[in-house]
């Protein structure tokens, strides 16, 4: 594994020259744009709320997130969750919030595309991207290159964590690396195997969770017989899963995405052994799963990241008041990063990615007067000030490491219902 450079360092490295360069890169401080711009076919996708008062100062925050492509079913309620601050700090705080959302389309071009229209607007922070592919394509093209902070709510490949990237990526979910060995303890204690056979969507978050199962499986003297990958948004899986069943192993771990796993487990109830254990991952655990594909899925359980922060309940409440609807998997991440951005860019005092990254460890790691989902607007107040804070999240006490990452994470052990929804088995918590 490459050396990591510490991030804070990188940043403080730059001096005020490079930090000069890299407000030029994201537009400055902005607060003179009329924060519109367009987004997936031209819509315009920006708003922006205004209380006034003695602060007039504006936080200028994009969204990337995909509404649209192969994790449209996952995204949009990422996405509520990520715009979520918004509403509720409106007429709470003295800040003017200019937010701007883009749909990445689950797509790596098109999240470059998306990205770069965030970066001509003067954004120089975003909740986002989702897919760890188009995180990774938009961190290295467009975030890191033109100085702008990139806070992933849902992207977990454990290649994100190597990023040669200025100290400017982080992300609110855990690494892989973790979710790999929750799942081959689940595959060992629930369901008693000692093969498994692996089915992974071809791109980074499907090769290294994959990779990182087999490793954690293998650790515990589990055998992987067959490591088959697939592309997404193919009209039929049937050959790729024979080949995952042809040495018989006593359970199938699945990593992908909704749009393709429809396909792939209507091929799997059609033409296979339905008694087989299958083991899915955060990307599929979308609750009208078993109605889009035609079958309760009892067969089916999987591990995502749980969120099991001390802001959950109040945050859980709001979602539901916003859209009428319960939070799904990473919503409360989403949450999470756009809440530490603000915060980061109010005790940065302008609209700069290099200032605003430097503070983004300060406001959230352990050390100061701790703002939850609840206080956000407080917190505001309290970092522009320069009072040392600590956030602590709806998903997570949001402690990063070095690297962007989380030092610890509770995972869900999940079950589907029949007639939709998603139940909770077990919670397991992991440390890195």
């Amino acid at each position: 594994m490459p050396s990591r450079v510490n991030r804070r360092d990188v940043i403080r490295g730059l001096g005020a020259a490079g930090i000069a360069g890299l407000a030029g890169c994201t537009g400055g401080d902005g607060d003179g744009s009329d924060g519109t711009t367009s987004g997936s076919g031209g819509d315009t996708t920006t708003t922006t709320s205004s209380s006034g008062g003695s602060t007039s100062r504006t936080l200028k925050q994009g969204v990337l997130l995909p509404t649209t492509g192969d994790l449209a079913d996952l995204g949009a309620p990422i996405r509520d969750g990520a715009i979520l601050p918004q509403s509720l700090l409106e007429g709470e705080t003295d800040f003017e919030l200019d937010f701007s959302v883009q749909d990445t389309q689950t797509d790596p071009n098109a999240g470059q595309s998306a990205a770069q229209t965030l970066r001509n607007g003067g954004y120089p922070a975003v909740t986002g991207a989702a897919s760890s592919e188009v995180t990774i394509a938009v961190s290295e093209n467009v975030f890191i290159p033109s100085g702008m902070v990139g806070c992933s709510p849902a992207s977990t490949s454990p290649a994100i964590t190597d990023l040669e990237d200025n100290g400017l990526i982080f992300r609110t979910p855990p690494t892989d690396a973790l979710q790999g060995e929750v799942l081959a303890q689940v595959a060992v204690e629930q369901h008693q195997a000692s093969t498994a056979a692996t089915m992974y969507v071809n791109n980074s978050y499907g090769q290294l969770l994959a990779e990182s199962f087999n490793s954690a499986f293998q650790d515990q003297d589990g055998q992987v017989a067959q490591e088959v990958s697939f592309q997404k948004g193919q009209s039929s899986y049937t050959s790729r899963i024979s080949q995952a069943l042809n040495d018989n192993p006593d359970v199938v771990v699945v990593i992908g995405y909704p749009e393709s796993g429809i396909q792939l487990f209507r091929d799997f109830y059609s033409d296979f052994d339905t008694d087989v254990p299958i083991l899915v991952t955060d990307g599929m655990r979308s609750a009208s799963l078993p109605a889009d594909v035609g079958n309760p899925l009892n067969n089916v359980t999987g591990t995502a990241p749980l969120a099991a922060g001390p802001g959950r309940d109040y945050f859980d409440e709001q979602y539901q008041a916003a859209y009428d609807e319960e939070p799904g998997v990473f919503t409360s991440q989403a949450f999470d990063a756009t809440a530490v951005c603000l915060l980061a860019n109010a005790a940065a005092g302008e609209n700069d990615g290099a200032a605003i990254a430097q503070e983004m460890q300060n406001v959230a790691n352990p050390g100061g007067e701790e703002v939850t989902p609840s206080t956000l607007a407080e917190g505001l107040e309290m970092a522009a000030e320069g009072t040392e804070i600590q956030y602590s999240g709806a998903s997570s006490a949001v402690d990063f490491d070095e690297n962007g990452d989380l030092k610890a994470a509770t995972y869900e052990y999940f079950g589907f219902q029949e007639g939709g929804g998603i139940e909770t088995l077990d919670e397991i918590q992991f440390s890195a």
